[in-house]
């Protein structure tokens, strides 16, 4: 047993501070941003924000609206061969730039995914998403899914510290992403204890993947504009959202009305309704390490999308950023006194 005394921050412990810039407007921000991925050495561009890999958040619904402001949508891996088949007859191809395809590391999963990719080998993303991306049979799987698709780029997580990072990478994957617990929808830390606060968890594999070429993606703890600019601050290349995104027409989610109020259902993937709906029920060997809440119903996505966009580019000209991968360069994190974190809405 060891202890790390070193302060861990959150995005409630901090604020952005101002600095004096000659931006008049913030429609002179730019949100744009063009990667290079270190392994499949693909280029590309757009606004650097994900729908996260939900079947309440992550459909193709979502991903046909979020496609118009250039935002990538990690589509949920429950989707069947022909459900792909019928979403991408219709598409144009600027689609394959802003879908991912999601998968877990089960044999199923492997063989699900090839058969995807097979019938549609314009997908570029490929998203292999587990709570826990510390284990070898991962890392594996990873290294597994390079060799059979050396041209795609490669998502994986979740990690939280820079050394996992640096396998990942060196493994193959592309992005990694980076959060353990910090969803409104997690209960990881509750039912076990693991976590790591995300603010230091995004500073600290930033700086790891950027040392090998590598990317990461902030994914949870998002829950207003100025947390998605605070991960952008610390050194995030993309931002991963679930809650913000989930209760929309576009979303998924039972639709519910009581005193004549319209919600969606939102779960975490790990949480007891989405194992009764897609695994039979919770396995006797685990634990859920999700809940299931009623999100107010918000109709169109794209108002939120604005809203979203419109308050990083806010941050930026607080700063002096005219693009938004200068952010991290202009960003000074103060530290807040606890009684102001429900002041400043984190």
């Amino acid at each position: 047993m060891r202890i790390e005394n070193e302060l861990k921050l959150g995005f409630k412990d901090v604020m952005i501070r101002p600095k004096r810039s000659t931006l008049k407007s913030r429609s002179q921000v730019s949100l744009e941003r063009t990667f290079t991925f270190r392994n499949s050495q693909k280029i590309w561009t757009g606004v650097p924000i994900i729908a996260a890999n939900m079947d309440t958040v992550g459909t193709f619904e979502m991903a046909e609206a979020l496609a118009k402001d250039q935002i990538i949508t990690a589509i949920h891996k429950h989707y069947t061969l022909s459900e792909w088949s019928d979403f991408l007859k219709n598409q144009e191809d600027s689609i394959y730039d802003y879908i991912a395809l999601s998968t877990g590391i089960s044999k199923a999963d492997e063989e699900k995914i090839q058969q995807i990719v097979h019938a549609h080998p314009k997908i570029n993303f490929l998203c292999i998403d587990v709570a826990n991306g510390y284990s070898e049979y991962f890392v594996g799987f990873v290294k597994k899914m390079r060799q059979i698709f050396p041209d795609k780029t490669i998502i994986a997580g979740n990690v939280v510290t820079g050394e996992m990072v640096e396998e990942l990478i060196l493994a193959g994957a592309d992005i990694i992403k980076v959060g353990i617990g910090p969803g409104s929808v997690c209960t990881t830390r509750i039912k076990t204890g693991v976590g790591y606060p995300q603010l230091s968890a995004i500073v600290e594999c930033a700086d790891a993947a950027h040392g090998l070429g590598g990317h990461i993606i902030s994914d949870g703890g998002c829950k207003v504009p100025g947390d998605v600019a605070k991960a952008f601050g610390g050194g995030a290349d993309f931002v991963m959202l679930g809650g913000m995104f989930a209760g929309h027409d576009e979303s998924g989610g039972e639709i519910v009305e009581e005193n004549g109020r319209k919600y969606r259902l939102f779960y975490g993937m790990s949480s007891q309704t989405a194992m009764e709906k897609h695994s039979g029920g919770v396995a006797e060997y685990r634990a859920s390490e999700g809940k299931t809440v009623r999100v107010v119903y918000k109709g169109a996505v794209a108002e939120t999308v604005k809203d979203i966009l419109g308050g990083v580019r806010s941050t930026c000209t607080y700063v002096g950023a005219s693009q938004l991968r200068e952010l991290s360069k202009r960003t000074t994190f103060i530290r807040v006194a606890e009684q102001e974190n429900q002041v400043f809405g984190s």
